[in-house]
């Protein structure tokens, strides 16, 4: 279909499951629970509960797909295969779109912990030009950075527990569970979900492996274990740090804080602790925006392969291995963005476009046939249903710019295909 170069499968297990850790694992660990807290106090456990449970059902939808069509693009691909170009464009579409809209925010976010004030945005878009780099010479490279950032930020947030124990001690069990009994009741249902909302970004990063299907070693197998055991460890340890930092700060304390874990590791006492949690802050969003790349880029060129973006994407280095134009293309779009928009506007953008790719990915999986099932049609029907649950809790002016521009895309590709028609 092309005569491009392919890709190489050079990622194993344990380096697949760094690069989702390190999509997960990243500013939104450090930022969520705030305004999670603000939403729902105490009941923010509950929303965390629903967020990994949707997580889980998009988890297993992406992994099953991921077996079954183990090339690049992610849901771009799967929905392609299982439902039609139209679909698998949308999801396509949505991803890039979304995606470079978190790229922004977590170039913003690392700016804010990083640099001197005024400072945030030249700092970002040279953050961004070195990942970039880094992507640009090989996924190995990639793959290895990612260990090394995950690592520190997991020892980052040993700190912050040790630092909360320290503090208060071993939480009251039967107190934490009369104030969240108290605080879901007070919050309701739409608190609750939105909370959930909320948090649910901090994992969006595991379908970030099945972005690489073209780039991991026996990918059927591969996948669908690093995919789950990504998201398991993800789980386990924002459970953890939640308790943390509600049972130090107090979920009012927590609602008002900027930097609720750099606050949580200052209260023993600690003055070493709190810059060390800003710079383990900074490494995280940095390992986040890393893996961002990489997975834009490769989608890019699934859809350029396919074009659904200009050919000229579809380019495969010749040494390197990587789609080196898409990828200078993501950095220039990601640096743009940043010197553009604020936080809070890339982060209401990113999550429209997420919710409606893994909404696609819930329905291809769904349609798969009984040969090429690994999980069963229920977790797909309760992930479709999640996420169209998410997106109604999501700011209305986010909602109608997403909306806006999938409805650009759409008509981009709808001009194209008449054109060529016409030819």
């Amino acid at each position: 279909m092309h005569s491009q170069p392919a890709l190489l499968r050079r990622l194993g297990l344990a380096d697949a499951v760094f690069l989702g850790l390190g999509s997960m694992i990243g500013a939104g660990v450090f930022a969520a629970f705030a305004p999670a807290a603000a939403a729902a106090g105490t009941a923010l456990l509950i929303g965390l509960a629903l967020a990994a449970i949707v997580a889980f059902c998009n988890a297993t939808a992406s992994a099953q797909l991921a077996a079954a069509h183990p090339t690049s693009g992610g849901t771009y691909a799967y929905g392609r295969a299982e439902l039609g170009p139209w679909w698998g464009f949308v999801a396509g579409w949505c991803f890039v779109i979304g995606k470079l809209a978190s790229c922004a925010a977590m170039a913003l976010t690392f700016a804010a912990y990083a640099a001197p004030p005024g400072w945030e945005r030249p700092v970002a878009v040279v953050a961004v030009a070195a990942l970039a780099a880094v992507n640009y010479f090989g996924i190995t490279r990639t793959a290895l950075l990612t260990r090394i950032i995950v690592v520190f930020v997991l020892m980052t947030l040993a700190v912050v527990v040790a630092a909360g124990i320290d503090a208060e001690g071993i939480p009251d069990v039967w107190r934490g569970v009369q104030l969240l009994r108290t605080d879901a009741v007070d919050a309701g249902a739409y608190g609750i979900l939105q909370s959930a909302g909320l948090l649910f970004f901090a994992f969006a990063g595991y379908a970030r492996i099945a972005t690489l299907g073209e780039e991991v070693r026996d990918p059927r197998r591969t996948i669908p274990r690093a995919i789950v055991l990504s998201l398991g460890i993800a789980v386990g340890v924002y459970g953890v740090i939640a308790l943390t930092v509600l049972a130090t700060l107090g979920p009012a304390g927590t609602a008002v804080s900027l930097a609720p874990l750099a606050d949580t590791a200052a209260s023993p006492g600690w003055p070493w602790a709190e810059p060390l949690v800003r710079v383990g802050a900074a490494a995280a969003s940095l390992g986040a925006l890393l893996a961002l790349i990489a997975g834009i880029g490769r989608t890019s060129l699934a859809m350029a392969r396919e074009d659904d973006l200009p050919r000229y994407f579809a380019a495969v280095h010749p040494r390197w291995r990587v789609p080196h134009r898409a990828e200078v293309a993501v950095a220039l779009l990601v640096i743009a963005a940043v010197l553009l928009v604020d936080l809070r506007g890339a982060i209401a953008f990113s999550s429209f476009g997420v919710l409606i790719y893994y909404f696609i990915a819930n329905v291809a999986a769904w349609r798969q046939a009984a040969r090429a099932r690994l999980y069963p049609r229920a977790l797909q029907a309760l992930g479709a249903a999640g996420c169209v649950a998410l997106v109604v809790t999501l700011p209305t002016l986010g909602v109608i710019v997403g909306a806006l521009v999938v409805l650009v895309g759409i008509g981009y590709r709808a001009i194209r295909l008449w054109a060529q028609a016409r030819r």
